[in-house]
């Protein structure tokens, strides 16, 4: 199989302020809208790559029955060079309310966790070197810190 494309589609009775959310916020830009579905990409930029994410109403009838409710227990990751800046301008100067604070896990995250509108959960990570205990864990190569 080749995929030209691979990306997550959100369910949610709240799609403009999850787009409000996600294009302030992130980046993302509006590639398409109807009201009961939005596409959304971060084009790549400055080395970083593209993003992409999709906003769904779950009643549309293009759900197959019985799948039609709102997303739950998701937690997307955001890597960022500088997880501190994220910190301040989201939380302190933003005002979003953090759900997880700001802090350094043995695993080799520094990161904290805010809610889009729908209550899925972002987390912004940069990485930081894991305690020994940790780096023997990872594969060899698949850490930044290596």
């Amino acid at each position: 199989m080749r995929l030209s494309s691979c990306y997550p589609v959100l369910a949610t009775g709240r799609i403009a302020e999850s787009r409000d959310f996600y294009t302030t916020w992130f980046g993302f830009e509006i590639t398409f809208e109807a009201d009961w579905y939005v596409s959304l990409r971060r084009p790549a930029r400055d080395g970083e790559p593209s993003c992409e994410l999709a906003l769904l109403d779950p009643t549309h009838p293009t759900v197959p029955p019985g799948y039609g409710k709102p997303v739950q227990g998701l937690l997307l990751n955001f890597e960022v060079d500088d997880v501190d800046a994220e910190w301040e301008r989201m939380v302190v100067t933003g005002g979003l309310p953090a759900e997880l604070d700001l802090r350094t896990e043995d695993f080799g995250q520094r990161h904290f966790i805010v809610a889009d509108p729908s209550g899925v959960l972002i987390d912004i990570i940069t990485e930081t070197p894991p305690t020994p205990e940790f780096a023997t864990q990872f594969t060899p190569g698949a850490t930044a810190t290596d």
